[in-house]
């Protein structure tokens, strides 16, 4: 009994042994890089590129811009009101002018119209205000602009995906993994990518904007504050 188990076994092993010598060796999976598989996306991902390099140009230009805008400018207004409570029109002019802000441009607009009815020196202030906001929000549309046109040049890929994968079908006349795997590597990629830096530029759009709208709130106070100096008694 025992000899029969002994053979069983040794039976097995040749078997076991006879069947991994006949299997064909497995290669092993190539490793797939990031770069790599942006490439695959096809040449969509050239217009994509050329989005998203434009929007993060444009965000950190406006950013910078922004940031600097956005100081406190407490201390300039304190400045004109002693100026002008002690009769330094000058002095108050030559301060806005070598401050380099929306307030003070706006400000110094106002102060050389003293003497004229305070509504001209209210529309000096907001005319000029309404330039420095335009300058403020230059470019910013455009991230707008590519938050919108980025995903839809993925859905373009996707439809060039679909495509060349009916086209490769139509021609081999089979539908095999082989056939198929590349245009599904430039239908998921390209639109994948495409929602990416859509998501991302309307971000970035939205935060300048709140930026920009933070700025407006706060020079608007200071003019409204600014009138209301010049229309206190004796000015």
């Amino acid at each position: 009994m025992m000899t029969l188990l002994m053979q069983a076994v040794d039976t097995t092993k040749q078997l076991l042994d006879s069947a991994n010598n006949a299997a064909p060796a497995t290669a092993p999976a190539p490793e797939l890089h990031f770069i790599d598989l942006l490439f695959k996306g096809g040449w969509v991902m050239v217009p994509l590129a050329l989005l998203a390099f434009l929007g993060l140009v444009i965000f950190i230009e406006r950013y910078i811009t922004i940031r600097k805008s956005s100081k406190d400018e407490s201390n300039l207004m304190f400045q004109i009101k002693q100026n002008i409570h002690d009769g330094r029109l000058d002095s108050a002019i030559a301060l806005c002018r070598n401050t380099k802000s929306p307030l003070a441009r706006m400000l110094e607009k106002g102060l050389k119209r003293i003497g004229r009815p305070i509504k001209d020196i209210e529309g000096a202030i907001e005319n000029t205000g309404k330039l420095e906001v335009s300058k403020l929000e230059k470019n910013i549309g455009i991230l707008g602009i590519i938050a919108g046109i980025a995903p839809m040049l993925g859905f373009v890929g996707t439809i060039i995906g679909v495509i060349t994968i009916f086209h490769d079908v139509s021609i081999k006349g089979a539908i095999e993994i082989g056939t198929i795997s590349g245009g599904l590597y430039t239908k998921m990629i390209t639109s994948a990518t495409g929602l990416i830096i859509g998501i991302i530029a309307y971000v970035l759009y939205h935060i300048l904007n709140m930026m920009v709208e933070k700025i407006i709130l706060r020079i608007e106070t200071d003019a409204i504050e600014f009138i209301d100096l010049l229309e206190e008694p004796g000015k």
